[in-house]
């Protein structure tokens, strides 16, 4: 059992499939879960803008009879008016659980050191694990079993990027990561996704060529620049273009299912011709937000319900 859920790696491939039955029940029958965080209290502390983490969290700790305390920036950046540490150690004697979207991992890692009730990252700068469960739940309710799956990514290497490449080589899915040059995923985590994919027999690339997305079942696309890079879309339209997720690149890789963690830039990395099409799943995959976050909640703050339960 894990204290934390920091990166995504504290879950092995039992865990995650544990994880992913427990979302599936909660969706499917949310009356049975509807007073399972009763009295439990959650601070969401936010140091970035957020539409499907804010709500899907909010609503969805309100959901499991719990209670969610919003923090953003009006107390000062964390770190600034007070240690992160100090946030911790306060936080841990009124709240049952912290939940985090903050610039850096640093931050993640100090909370997790000083608090003494569970901490979920949702979202730093080099991990987005709450995404990565969501994505693999749609993946789950479309096509069944995810290990007979190839995924490929296309855009920028990032956060997003890290967390469904290291769940994809923990769930045994074919994973490829297309990205321009100089545009790479982080070295050390591609490594361990290496590594990971290896013990579950599968396989994951990197490619600057588009060719190497064809076979892929599924495609998935995130903005071309991560949140809080100022740097505007159409200074970066000319390398990113050749990675637009749109029909011909459906029509060249044989893709049936469409991803996008949102938000998205229509006509940029998604065209809404594909976005809006038959192939997309990505309204359904943001639902799935509140459903996976649920169950890892539910997991960290009520154990035993779990082994009782399911």
């Amino acid at each position: 059992m894990f204290e934390n859920f920091l990166t995504g790696l504290e879950l092995d491939q039992e865990g995650a499939l544990n994880l992913l039955k427990l979302a599936q029940d909660i969706k499917a029958k949310p009356e049975k879960y509807s007073n399972v965080l009763a009295g439990k209290s959650i601070v969401t502390l936010f140091e970035k803008q957020s539409l499907r983490t804010r709500l899907s969290f909010d609503i969805g700790i309100n959901r499991l009879g719990g209670h969610a305390v919003y923090l953003d920036q009006q107390n000062g950046a964390m770190g600034a008016r007070e240690s992160i540490k100090d946030f911790a150690l306060n936080i841990s004697t009124w709240a049952d659980g912290i939940v985090a979207r903050v610039n850096q991992h640093s931050t993640l890692t100090t909370l997790g050191e000083y608090a003494s009730v569970p901490v979920v990252n949702s979202l730093c700068d080099l991990y987005h694990p709450c995404q990565a469960l969501a994505d693999f739940l749609t993946l789950q309710e479309v096509h069944g079993d995810v290990s007979e799956l190839k995924v490929a990514y296309l855009g920028e290497g990032n956060n997003v990027t890290h967390s469904l490449m290291l769940l994809a080589a923990t769930l045994g899915t074919d994973f490829v990561a297309v990205t321009p040059k100089g545009s790479s995923p982080d070295s050390q985590i591609l490594k361990k996704a290496e590594q990971i994919a290896a013990m579950n027999g599968a396989s994951v690339m990197v490619s600057d060529r588009v060719e190497a997305a064809v076979g892929a079942n599924v495609v998935y696309a995130d903005t071309w620049v991560s949140m809080g890079d100022t740097t505007p879309l159409e200074q970066v339209k000319e390398k990113y273009m050749p990675y637009q997720l749109n029909q011909a690149l459906l029509d060249q890789t044989g893709a049936t299912t469409v991803l996008h963690c949102q938000p998205a830039h229509r006509e940029f990395e998604i065209t809404s011709e594909v976005m809006d099409g038959p192939a997309s799943k990505i309204i359904q995959q943001a639902e799935n937000r509140m459903h996976a976050q649920n169950a890892l909640l539910v997991t960290l703050l009520n154990p035993n319900f779990v082994k009782e339960h399911l």
